[in-house]
């Protein structure tokens, strides 16, 4: 929504609401409110409003427990922006909000879906996944559990109507960046100065990790191996082809990974795959074999699950949906 200009309107508080659904992330609250709390206070004057939503209305409990009482979807609103906060659960009924959102945008209201809630939009509208983004745990998901075509690696994408975040701590910078819509360049740096927030990130930042990026660790020769193993999940490479598509000798490789993340090649390519490994096997429906496979275990993923985590990955998945 484009700032007014009369003074009188000018007055007006933005309208925002923020929708939640039962474990919402905390932090995405925070990344919201915060910065239109600040954008309030440093103004000395109520330039934004917000109202909690969820579909049913009550008491909403975050995955930490914290809890917001909220307004009923189904209560009309005068909302100018729409948050929609993640939940850790892409298939949470609570995010299918496809004639709400519609609500909000056919009278010219701006929708930001964070995390899962943009994941949710992305399978949902069934559309071409680089059209959007999410964040890079769930872009996994996505590729797997519904063959879409691969999403953004970007913090945000602004398709006019619709906002798609990564969500986490983007939520600050796509909020900040709508914030800085409204109000003075001076007081939008006032308000990231007060969150410790060195600069507000452009949409088209590439996630820190993204599923990809290499790990900055100041070693060339490191980053350049962590990237091939990123790049060959389902289908590892030999850690002898990796020091030689890198440049250097196995043993130097070795000693590097040994001096600067105090592992061997092996036992962090292995914790790269397990990652990927888990959030399918808690965000996915995926059999435990074609998760093993998708993430290079062809033969005793469970038994390697169980030796890293303590429990087989069908233990892992009933607990992760008891939560």
């Amino acid at each position: 929504m484009a700032p007014t200009t009369s003074s009188a309107a000018a007055q007006q508080p933005i309208v925002c609401d923020i929708i939640v659904a039962g474990g919402y992330v905390l932090t995405e609250l925070a990344g919201v409110v915060d910065v239109l709390r600040l954008a309030n206070r440093i103004s000395n004057r109520e330039v934004f409003q917000w109202t909690y939503r969820s579909t049913s209305g009550g008491y909403i409990s975050s995955s930490s427990d914290a809890v917001v009482d909220t307004v009923s979807l189904h209560q009309r609103s005068a909302a100018d922006y729409a948050f929609v906060l993640g939940n850790a659960d892409a298939n949470h009924p609570a995010l299918s909000l496809g004639a709400v959102l519609s609500s909000y945008t056919t009278r010219q209201a701006r929708v930001i879906l964070l995390s899962e809630a943009a994941s949710r939009y992305i399978a949902d509208k069934r559309e071409d996944g680089a059209k959007h983004t999410t964040h890079w745990e769930n872009r996994a998901v996505l590729l797997e559990r519904l063959g879409l075509f691969d999403t953004k690696s970007a913090l945000a994408v602004d398709a006019g109507a619709i906002v798609t975040c990564a969500g986490m701590g983007a939520t600050v910078d796509v909020t900040l960046s709508i914030a800085a819509q409204h109000l003075s360049s001076a007081t939008m740096m006032t308000i990231a100065d007060i969150l410790l927030h060195e600069r507000i990130r452009h949409y088209n930042t590439l996630q820190p990790f993204a599923g990809r990026a290499a790990l900055a660790t100041g070693d060339a020769d490191l980053d350049t191996c962590v990237s091939l193993m990123q790049a060959n999940i389902e289908f590892p490479l030999p850690i002898a082809e990796i020091a030689d598509q890198t440049g250097v000798s196995k043993r130097s490789l070795e000693r590097k990974f040994h001096s600067v993340l105090r592992t061997t090649p092996n036992g962090y390519y292995r914790e790269l795959r397990l990652g990927k490994a888990n959030n399918l096997l808690l965000n996915t429906d995926m059999s435990i074999n074609e998760i093993g496979l998708a993430c290079g275990f062809p033969s005793g993923f469970s038994a390697i699950y169980k030796a890293t985590f303590g429990m087989t990955p069908n233990a892992a998945r009933r607990k992760g949906r008891t939560k």
